[in-house]
């Protein structure tokens, strides 16, 4: 069977030269880098060459990298540390209702005063919303740079200029394969990633500290990173993730006039469709439609049966189906957000392979349509 993938804001496939520079680290230069002789010194070359290739990638200093298990380590760790660090009895934090579900629920577990600002139609939150809710005892703003779900863009410059004093962090997650992550231009004292999402491995990512930041350290139990946070390094996966950041091409012309071409055939030949999100304001990769009276995860069950990976809205838990906050977020009934589907290209991606994609979403339709004994005439002519 065809097998196409689309769906790379959950995960892409390791690129073959990253997993090149990984494999000595499995095997041959196995040592510990926090042991003093030749295997662990050989150890901790490869960290911190990894770390220098990010560092400049950033354009940060090396001493303001540290790595994590992913993004989802390094969230947790700025919510919670930032808190710790500020020793208020009730600091405040701002943040968006759209963010990943692991900033989410950081600020659930915290005792601090929570403002979550809603975006526009579009997925787009506003500066001057943030502006008015910073408050005297905001210690934090946490805004993620491109949304997982929409793909939308967020104004990360903008709001850097308006923080002050204020501690700025961004999930820049989604953002590093496909935006200017120059650390001095966002204006930003902390940033997260995963490996995962740049052609890296699972399990590892980084955290950047501006230097003189304050925050507390989350994980104890050794010295590593500078003392910030315990456990014994990653070092095939650091060393990945180094590696996945060098090879981050810059021209991302080709998969964008593909997303375009995606975009604009569903919509003009699927009825009752509408894109999710800003269009102007999008990660190049991402693609996310909501169908009227179509289930999200049935559709994608279809499209499974015929070798396509995608995602929806919805995510199944403890047998309840419930429907994404982010689309709720943007205005979305839940029956709306149960519609949606998303498709994230990626660098492999072709024309050919939309084109089947495309169709056999068509095709998928109907067939829910005519399971459920309410096939429309408009359906009907697909």
């Amino acid at each position: 069977m065809k097998k196409i993938y689309l769906d790379n804001a959950a995960t892409t496939p390791v690129d073959k030269k990253v997993l090149r520079a990984m494999e000595p680290y499995f095997n041959s230069k196995y040592g510990n880098p926090m042991s003093l002789h030749s295997f662990g010194r050989e150890a901790l070359k490869g960290v911190e060459e990894a770390r220098e290739k990010i560092a400049n990638f950033f354009n940060c200093k090396k001493q303001e990298i540290y790595f994590t298990s992913g993004a989802t380590e390094s969230n947790n760790w700025v919510i919670k540390g930032v808190i710790e660090a500020s020793k208020q009895e009730k600091p405040h934090i701002i943040t968006s209702s759209i963010e990943h579900h692991c900033i989410l629920e950081s600020c659930e577990s915290i005792n601090a005063e929570i403002t979550y600002i809603k975006p526009n139609k579009e997925g787009i939150v506003s500066v001057n919303d943030i502006k008015k809710a910073i408050k005297k005892n905001t210690v934090l703003i946490s805004i993620m740079y491109v949304n997982n779900e929409i793909g939308t863009v967020q104004p990360i410059k903008e709001i850097a200029k308006i923080k002050g004093n204020i501690l700025f962090h961004t999930d820049a997650t989604q953002a590093v394969n496909y935006f200017d992550c120059n650390i001095k231009k966002l204006g930003v004292d902390f940033l997260s990633m995963s490996g995962h999402k740049i052609y890296g491995p699972k399990g590892v990512g980084l955290l950047y500290i501006k230097k003189g930041s304050l925050i507390s350290s989350i994980q104890k139990g050794g010295s590593q990173e500078l003392g910030l946070r315990a456990g014994t390094h990653n070092v095939p996966g650091i060393v990945g993730l180094g590696k996945a950041i060098e090879l981050i091409e810059k021209d991302h012309s080709i998969i964008l006039k593909l997303r375009n071409y995606l975009i604009s055939r569903i919509l003009e030949e699927v009825p009752f469709s509408s894109l999710n999100g800003s269009l102007k304001h999008r990660s190049p990769n991402n693609a996310n439609f909501s169908f009227k009276n179509i289930e999200g995860e049935s559709l994608l069950f279809l499209l499974d049966k015929e070798g396509i990976a995608c995602s929806t809205g919805s995510a199944c838990s403890t047998g309840s189906l419930k429907a994404s906050h982010v689309l709720l977020a943007i205005g979305l009934s839940p029956e709306q957000a149960h519609g949606s589907l998303r498709l994230t290209l990626g660098k492999d991606i072709t024309k050919k392979e939309i084109d089947y994609t495309i169709d056999k979403i068509k095709k998928s339709i109907i067939k829910l349509k005519k399971l459920s004994g309410s096939v429309l005439e408009e359906y009907e002519q697909l």
